[in-house]
This record gives structure tokens, sequence and C-alpha cells, in this order.
């Protein structure tokens, strides 16, 4: 009984932080699949393979939960597992299983709208922009737009397709470097919009752990969604919903790569507080 947590490289860590914070007792696995780390270029056939080969060894750990935390995936794979892989998973288990994603709490969060219910986009109010800095898969799958448009005529997404941004941040590069390309999409999104966001979501879970460098480069008026607060708080309230899935209680931790075990770079021992050690998957 655990909650798994996934992600194509160590970008995911940042939700791993907020649900070890939230669920202290919860027994946590991450799996992190370095070795086919990024998955922005790649095609959507094989982000749908490779997160479910990363699902199926997670539910072998002991999960029951997992949660997708890599934008990417939640985009590209997760209706079509939920969807077509799951139902046949459930039947040969004795225990539930399910998989959940970062989008739907994000836009939840971004809008203020719940993702189910009655949607009522129409506004007389000026269009706002709401900033996406993304992997080219989440850019090109256009989810931020469709679905804030649903439930929100005053705002309007403009997804930045960051290329290569994720690989920097797990290559560990120099902060300096991350700071001027992390200006230089900003400076894009800003230029199409027309001036400066009243919001921005960072839409690649990798963001998040030089999230400080996004704020250097946006005006202090601009509200940055936290994905780690809103995914967790859409997981409590999921479990608190469904008491047949269990987090564990052990507070047992595991990371788990198919890249290179052991210890990981400076940017991410910065973003933890200190070393963090792989095992090898």
């Amino acid at each position: 009984m655990a909650v798994g947590v996934f992600d194509s490289g160590v970008g995911g860590l940042t939700i791993h932080r907020e649900l070890s914070a939230r669920l202290p007792g919860a027994d946590l696995v991450y799996f992190s699949d370095q070795a086919h780390m990024p998955y922005g270029p790649r095609s959507g056939a094989q982000i749908v393979e490779l997160t479910q080969r990363a699902c199926e060894r997670l539910f072998a750990e002991g999960c029951e939960l997992i949660v997708l935390a890599c934008n990417t995936a939640s985009a590209v794979a997760l209706r079509q597992l939920q969807t077509q892989w799951l139902p046949q998973l459930r039947r040969g288990r004795a225990r539930p299983a399910n998989i959940l994603g970062i989008i739907v709490p994000t836009i939840e969060a971004v809008t203020g709208k719940p993702w189910r219910g009655p949607h009522s986009p129409g506004s007389t109010e000026p269009r706002r922009c709401v900033g996406v800095f993304a992997t080219q898969a989440t850019a090109r799958s256009q989810v931020y737009e469709i679905e804030i448009a649903k439930r929100r005529g005053d705002l309007v997404a403009v997804t930045e397709a960051c290329k290569g941004l994720a690989a920097l941040i797990e290559q560990g590069a120099p902060r300096a470097e991350l700071a001027a390309v992390i200006k230089e999409h900003v400076a894009a999104v800003a230029a199409r919009a027309g001036g400066p966001p009243h919001k921005v979501i960072l839409g690649c879970t990798h963001y998040e752990v030089c999230a400080d460098l996004f704020r250097e480069a946006l005006p202090a008026s601009v509200e940055l969604i936290q994905q780690p607060h809103a995914t967790a708080d859409s997981l409590l309230a999921y479990l608190a919903r469904h008491p047949e899935y269990s987090a564990g209680h052990e507070g047992r931790r595991r990371f788990l790569t198919t890249g290179r075990p052991g210890t990981q770079h400076r940017l991410v021992e910065t973003f933890w507080g200190g070393p963090l050690a792989f095992e090898a998957a």
C-alpha cells in the first residue's frame, strides 16, 4: 500500500516533496525514467508506452494510486491509460488501482472552477493572459488553452514551448545559464500576449526546481500558480472521497530510476535540501 509518483526525470520531486510534507505517514515510491528523458520531443505513442511501463512498475511495487507528476505524461498519456489500460489491469488485481494527473488540479487552481460540473465561459470582462511554460509535447496538446477556455471567458492561455529547458535542469546546468534561457521564454510570452501575463503556470514539474528564476524574470504582480500545492490539495481530497485507497502508514520513501543510480547533481540537492540517492529500477 503506497502512493507512486512518476516523472521522466527529477522534476516530479517538486510534487513528491509537497506530498511528503502533507502526508508524512504515507508510503511514497518515486519512479524517474531518466533513461528516456526528455519526453517533450517524443511522439504520443512513445509517451504512452513509457508512461504505462512506469505505472506497471509502480503497481508492482505495491502502489494503489499513482500521481503522474509530469505534465507531458498527464497531457498525452493519462486519458488513454485510464480508459484503455486500467480497466484490464483492475480485473487481475486484488487491490484497487488508479492513476491521477497534475493538469486537472492546476486548471482548477488557475480558473477557480471545478473540473466537472457546468461551465459558463462567457464573460464581458477584458481577457487576461495566463502564460504557460511547458515542454513541446504539452504545448502541442493545447490542453491548457482548451480547458481554461471552457471555464473562463476572461482568461486566454498562451503556451510557450521551452525546448531543451527540462534537459538543462535535469543535467544540473549553471543557474546563470538557466536564468538566461528562462528570461528569453518569459519575454517571448510577453511579446505574444502584448504585455506581461496575469498568471503563470509552470507546465513542467522540472521548472518548479528553478521557480525562483521564473519569479525573478516576471513582474512582481504576476501570480505564479504552484502545481505542487494544487496537486497535494487534490490528492488529499481524493483520498478523503475514496477510503478504499490506502496511502500506507509507515512513512517509507523509495526513489527508483531507469538511469544512473546514486546521488543526484547539485541543483537537485539544493532544491531537496540535501543529498538524494536513487536506486536502480
